[in-house]
């Protein structure tokens, strides 16, 4: 019946204006019309699972207490957001269209976007001179260069523990590119849940603001969310909250980005995938260094220093991982 009503929506909206087309699709999704439901998605048999998965990413279902102002549209391109509330908190529901087709509905509070200055030109030579200022340092007498060197003979010092944990993170970033080939549709579900969530941030709004922007917000996002917030954060508990929350990422990562998928572009994308994912294993690697120095009584000081020289490095790494992906972005 849900898919009924799904179909339904796209065939009566189809020569309405985008503003009506998304009022309608907005009425529909709060009352659950368009979103199926979790329980739906986890008790699905295998072979429907991925496109209700696939759904419920494209229109995750509106919170409770939700209210939104359908009078006031706001357009921009194939976008159509609305004001709306949740309790005290302020947000918008987002509309994003395809032609005439409703393709994704989701709320998006105030607070989850990109901070706004982060897509002004003065942030992108920002980042510019941070890029410069940076790599230069590293090649003169400096703190920045004399952490490089610290963290490099670290990683020497401890070929085993960091090999180890190369092989164990690409291989399941491996293992997932390879059950994509067999199981294409909960591949690309995850690739709509990646997706999905970048556009919920409003990631879309730095593609056209140039490549310096564009490389300065991807770097923001990779070094806030992902290398500080589920990297550092979960490595200080001694390393394994973080071996085990990357071995997820990098398994569901697999799947999301496989060659499968990607086809021709996943070469194209190869150098990506390589700088970044091992700035996520050198915060990982230094969380494994902590719980290691602890264990064997050197100290959890010393452990600290070791996992904040690997997260130093790991930052370097996702400084240029920015450069390429934007540069990538661009010429795709």
């Amino acid at each position: 019946m849900r898919l009924l009503a799904f179909l339904g929506l796209f065939l009566s909206l189809a020569l309405a204006a985008p503003e009506e087309v998304a009022r309608e699709a907005v009425a529909r999704w709060l009352k659950g019309e368009l979103s199926p439901r979790l329980e739906e998605v986890l008790k699905a048999p295998p072979e429907e699972a991925p496109k209700l998965l696939e759904r419920y990413a494209l229109f995750p279902p509106p919170p409770k207490g939700l209210s939104v102002n359908l009078e006031g549209a706001k357009v921009e391109g194939s976008r159509v957001a609305f004001a709306a509330a949740l309790g005290e908190e302020v947000g918008e529901v987002v509309v994003v269209l395809e032609g005439e087709r409703v393709r994704r509905v989701f709320f998006r509070p105030e607070g989850l976007g990109l901070p706004a200055y982060l897509l002004t030109p003065l942030a992108g030579w920002g980042f510019v001179l941070l890029s410069l200022f940076w790599t230069l340092l590293l090649f003169q007498t400096s703190p920045f260069r004399a952490w490089l060197l610290e963290a490099l003979a670290l990683v020497r010092a401890h070929k085993g523990l960091y090999l180890f944990t190369n092989l164990f993170l690409y291989g399941l970033f491996a293992l997932g590119a390879l059950l994509a080939y067999g199981m294409p549709e909960l591949a690309r579900a995850m690739q709509v849940l990646f997706a999905g969530a970048l556009e919920a941030i409003g990631l879309e709004k730095a593609l056209g603001q140039g490549l310096p922007v564009l490389a300065g917000v991807i770097f923001y996002w990779n070094f806030s969310q992902g290398l500080f917030l589920t990297g550092l954060l979960p490595a200080l508990l001694l390393g394994v909250p973080v071996l085990l929350l990357n071995a997820l990422r990098y398994f569901v990562f697999g799947l999301a980005l496989s060659p499968a998928l990607l086809g021709g572009a996943f070469l194209l994308h190869l150098p990506t995938l390589l700088l970044e994912l091992q700035a996520y294993i050198l915060v990982t690697f230094g969380g494994l260094l902590l719980l290691a120095k602890t264990a064997r009584g050197e100290g959890y000081g010393k452990g600290l220093r070791a996992l904040l020289l690997s997260f130093y490095l790991g930052a370097y790494f996702l400084l240029l991982a920015a450069w390429y992906e934007a540069w990538e972005v661009g010429l795709l």
